[in-house]
């Protein structure tokens, strides 16, 4: 073995475990395994540390270097587990000099609000992945009531719009045929760079330098700050894809008021239309949190409709989670089991809408992506099963045959791109 990464977590864990493996690589380390953790709920957290017992009890001579958001919020939390040989903060796991061997201080983890810039690197491919992750934003200035990533990682620092390019043109040129721009909150990109470029005039800049980039993602987006170059993309770029992930949390107002987020129930509802209205074929997902303190029955019946309301298709469901620190952990509760009941029938509901979804495409011809020997992912991000066996990272052109509840079947009518 000589480095190992474990990931949890968001896309942008995904692009900085791969800077990572880099830098360890670089700097000779060997039987080394990095555990790259996510804080966004405490399941999260308990998932990381049941993971380094079994790494060391599996890899006892191994190095065990954990890092991530987790790491950032509670170092004396891993400093306190024996398998643990360093302990690495958000900031310290992207320098090169934290991977030195000797000589360390066992806890790398400094003040995160104290950093202003965001640490570029470029990364040359991604290990076993068809799309590529590029880093564009870091950081939160928002402070939701239930969130504690914002302690994690610092307040909202941008990447130059040519740092971009530049990094999305060597990907290109190394064979990735789709990329998803990243961050902790990608609709607060480019106040603190010189002009203060927004995110639509960065994509559309993007997009114009490197003409070669067939398919652009989006990581999540926040309803009510998409400015108005984004949404001219949204009508006019077909190579920003027609898939959406919103950043919704709830379908209540009063919900939405005490999460402290930015829009309430009806943005959410007036970004999905005037995005149909711009593009019909745009497919929506959204991140919702079942029992959030002080949800009665009726806030929560809101957050059901939504579903619906807003068109969603691929939903991320999560029970709320405490976070101590936080000030929902010191608002009313609601009980565990209920919490879990709501998210399983939020759950229910997005696994019917996207059945029903995936049903409606038998017929219809889509752009395929594909990610493993004989899967890929349509434009819409629909999961894809084909009778072919081309490498990853190879778009062709497929024709839906059958649909089941969580993929489609299809078969190739030509090959477009080889990777």
């Amino acid at each position: 073995m000589s480095v190992e990464i474990v990931t949890f977590g968001c896309r942008l864990n995904s692009y900085e475990s791969e800077v990572m493996k880099d830098l360890a690589g670089k700097a000779g380390l060997s039987d080394t395994v990095i555990v790259n953790t996510c804080a966004v709920t405490a399941e999260a957290e308990r998932q990381a540390r049941q993971t380094i017992r079994k790494l060391r009890r599996n890899n006892p001579n191994a190095r065990i270097i954990v890092t991530g958001c987790a790491a950032q919020v509670k170092p004396e939390q891993f400093a306190a587990m024996p398998e643990v040989d360093r302990i690495l903060g958000n900031e310290e796991k992207l320098k090169a000099e934290s991977y030195g061997l000797a000589g360390e201080a066992r806890v790398l983890v400094n003040d995160i609000m104290s950093v202003r810039e965001t640490a570029e690197h470029m990364i040359a491919g991604f290990e076993d992945r068809a799309r590529a992750f590029v880093q564009v934003q870091q950081g939160c200035d928002h402070r939701c009531t239930f969130c504690i990533i914002p302690y994690g990682r610092g307040n909202s620092r941008s990447v130059p719009i040519g740092r971009v390019v530049e990094q999305v043109r060597e990907l290109v040129r190394n064979g990735y045929r789709e990329v998803v721009l990243t961050g902790v909150d990608i609709t607060s990109y480019g106040p603190d760079l010189p002009g203060k470029p927004a995110l639509g005039q960065m994509i559309r800049r993007l997009l114009a330098n490197v003409p070669e980039l067939p398919r652009l993602r989006l990581s999540s987006l926040d309803p009510v700050e998409i400015d108005d170059d984004l949404f001219r993309l949204i009508a006019e770029e077909p190579r920003l894809l027609p898939h959406l992930h919103i950043s919704l949390q709830a379908g209540d107002d009063m919900v939405l008021k005490r999460m402290k987020r930015r829009h309430l129930r009806g943005d959410a509802i007036a970004f999905v239309e005037k995005v149909k209205d711009l593009r019909p074929d745009m497919v929506f997902g959204a991140d919702l949190i079942a029992g959030f303190p002080t949800e009665t029955d009726a806030m929560f019946e809101n957050t059901l409709r939504s579903v619906e309301e807003c068109d969603l298709t691929y939903l991320h469901v999560f029970p709320y989670s405490e976070r101590p620190g936080t000030p929902a952990a010191r608002m009313p509760q609601v009980p565990v089991e209920i919490r879990k009941e709501r998210a399983a029938r939020l759950r229910a509901a997005g696994e019917a809408r996207l059945a029903n979804y995936l049903a409606s495409r038998i017929g219809t011809e889509a752009e395929v992506l594909m990610e493993k020997p004989g899967i890929g992912r349509t434009e819409h991000f629909a999961p894809i099963a084909l009778d072919t066996d081309v490498a990853p990272g190879t778009i062709l052109r497929a024709r839906v045959t059958a649909a089941g509840a969580e993929q489609l079947t299809g078969q190739t009518v030509d090959i477009r791109t080889a990777a």
